[in-house]
């Protein structure tokens, strides 16, 4: 009896929860090899500068590479060490797999971004372009997984193609070609329309002096039609140009100044088809946008 007692204490104790490992409570990989004591300087001692020496220290030592590169150059970004990042990253990308090629892409484009190589930033955004309408872009599948604040997410071939454009666009207004970034935000809502391209739309418009076509770009994020336009920041962008089209006067568009590069005069779609390869794996997305030459010649 006092033994059954006993069993019946120890069955309806609780099992106490194990505390889960220092790993997995800081979201760090497990180990001690170099891009683990990387990822420790980062994340749990928050010391940027030894995480760079220990991600040196993992590339070097052939130590999670893909991984080490991308997260040196994020680094570098946040301390105001763009070039080095850029340098970084195209000196030893070659020693990562060809999977981890698109994410340090990415990551380019933002450090170009950031350092204010515009020229550059286009170059790569073109060869991205090209890849996806040559069908070579997320290894020949629909659809990739994303991560943005430790979340997972789905993107499309459809919503990639629409940010690559909306970056390239945003890239020719630093160059004041608004005649260029007006092309390329234009396929951008018709592949994925969203408030945000549609404010840069509404600002190519309004530097060609064209205020009637900037507004009717801009009223769908005003009136909540576009996705995004409920977002506060949104919507409070675009009631700022709003308010700045009611100011702005009509001028002849004989005295803008505009300029459109060689690459755009026949339109985004001539281009793309100079990209097609001669036995094309051309995505079904390139084919369902009309072109852009009778827009051009409005």
């Amino acid at each position: 009896m006092e033994g059954s007692s006993v069993q019946t204490m120890s069955m309806g104790k609780k099992k106490e929860k194990e505390p889960e490992p220092f790993h997995v409570i800081h979201k760090v990989p497990s180990g001690d090899g170099p891009y683990v004591q990387a990822k420790h300087a980062q994340l749990v001692k928050k010391d940027l500068e030894a995480s760079i020496v220990w991600f040196w220290k993992a590339i070097n030592a052939g130590d999670r590479v893909d991984s080490a590169l991308k997260d040196m150059a994020v680094v570098m970004k946040q301390l105001d060490r763009g070039e080095e990042a850029i340098e970084a990253v195209k000196s030893f990308r070659g020693r990562c797999s060809k999977q981890a090629q698109e994410s340090l892409d990415n990551v380019l484009v933002d450090l170009y971004k950031k350092c204010g190589k515009v020229d550059e930033q286009i170059v790569l955004l073109k060869q991205k372009l090209r890849s996806i309408y040559q069908g070579e872009v997320f290894n020949g599948k629909p659809t990739k997984t994303a991560r943005s604040h430790g979340k997972k997410f789905k993107v499309t071939v459809k919503q990639e193609t629409s940010r690559l454009l909306g970056n390239l666009g945003w890239a020719y207004m630093q160059k004041a070609n608004y005649m260029a970034a007006e092309v390329v935000y234009k396929k951008a809502q018709m592949i994925d329309p969203d408030s945000n391209k549609a404010c840069n739309l509404t600002l190519c418009l309004m530097k060609q002096a064209r205020i009637q076509e900037a507004r009717s770009v801009l009223q769908p994020v005003l009136s909540g039609e576009l996705p995004g336009s409920h977002d506060t920041k949104a919507r409070n962008r675009a009631e700022e140009i709003w308010a700045d089209l009611e100011a702005q006067e009509p001028v002849p568009l004989g005295l803008v100044g505009l300029d459109m590069e060689d690459d755009f005069i026949d339109g985004l779609d001539k281009l793309l088809q100079e990209w097609a390869p001669l036995r094309s794996k051309r995505l079904p997305i390139f084919e369902e946008i009309s072109p852009f030459r009778d827009q051009l010649a409005c």
